[in-house]
């Protein structure tokens, strides 16, 4: 069987980072093992919530992994919340990254970085971004990780550019989330540097978006190239996955605001995997 170790956080209640990409990529056959970075009550949406640093833990837990001599297909770090965790995160790279190594550099979303964020901790995720094979971020992540503007309005010839720029901090591949280059459709746009080629993917977009949705997609994108999926299609997936637990919460009369019910999606992820 083979292993993906993740580096998050784990929210108690609220559909992301650990609570999604555990079961999501147990889903694909594929064992999971975790690095928890903190543990929360709930996710940052809600109010008064809970929080206890966990820190203090991670080099224990890689020592102990070292002397049990445990490897590691890919290694995947989703939100990271110190600049200590960041350099945490590079060893971790250094010591169990024998495998895929990714990067989803959560820390903004519509032009905003996330509350206790700055744009020196942005400027410091470059590092971390330069040790991975691939990284996922979104339009505002991308133009934290470079030093430029935020914007709205694009072409593609603007995300195509941003793709190069963002290779040059070190990655092989880079993919946009959350692009759209046509009003109801949202998707992904991809580049290889090695091989100088583009691959973008698009769905009609729902109605609603919903928090954690990123962790949904590198969750299933990491879990389907450790399946040995292409590239490209480990992204179609990863898409397809996102949209379905989407529209599926969408279907539920009172549907939860905090986030997505990718237990009911799980079955189509499964049959793609075995499609």
């Amino acid at each position: 069987m083979k292993k993906i170790v993740t580096m998050q956080d784990i929210s108690c209640v609220g559909k992301c980072s650990l609570t999604v990409a555990l079961p999501v990529i147990s889903a694909m056959e594929i064992e999971t093992a975790v690095i928890p970075t903190a543990v929360l009550s709930t996710h940052t949406m809600f109010h008064d919530f809970t929080f206890h640093d966990l820190t203090s833990e991670i080099i224990p837990i890689m020592d102990h992994w070292k002397k049990e001599h445990f490897h590691f297909d890919a290694v995947y770090t989703g939100y990271l919340g110190s600049f200590e965790q960041l350099k945490l995160a590079a060893k971790l790279f250094d010591r169990f990254g024998q495998g895929i190594k990714l990067v989803d550099p959560c820390m903004a979303d519509n032009g905003r970085l996330y509350a206790g964020f700055t744009e020196e901790f942005a400027y410091a995720m470059r590092k971390l971004c330069a040790k991975a094979d691939v990284i996922v971020p979104n339009m505002t992540e991308a133009s934290l990780l470079l030093g430029i503007p935020y914007q709205t309005e694009y072409d593609e010839k603007y995300v195509r550019s941003i793709l190069k720029q963002l290779t040059k901090l070190g990655c092989r591949r880079v993919v946009l989330t959350g692009i759209s280059l046509e009003k109801g459709k949202v998707g992904v746009y991809a580049y290889d540097s090695r091989k100088n080629t583009y691959f973008s993917y698009f769905t009609v977009k729902e109605s609603q978006s919903f928090h954690g949705t990123g962790d949904l997609f590198a969750s299933a994108f990491i879990g389907s190239l450790v399946n040995d999926k292409s590239f490209e299609r480990s992204l179609e997936i990863a898409c397809c996955f996102v949209k379905k637990s989407i529209h599926l919460t969408l279907a539920e009369k009172d549907h939860n605001i905090y986030g997505v019910n990718f237990e009911q999606a799980l079955p189509s992820l499964i049959r793609m995997m075995n499609d």
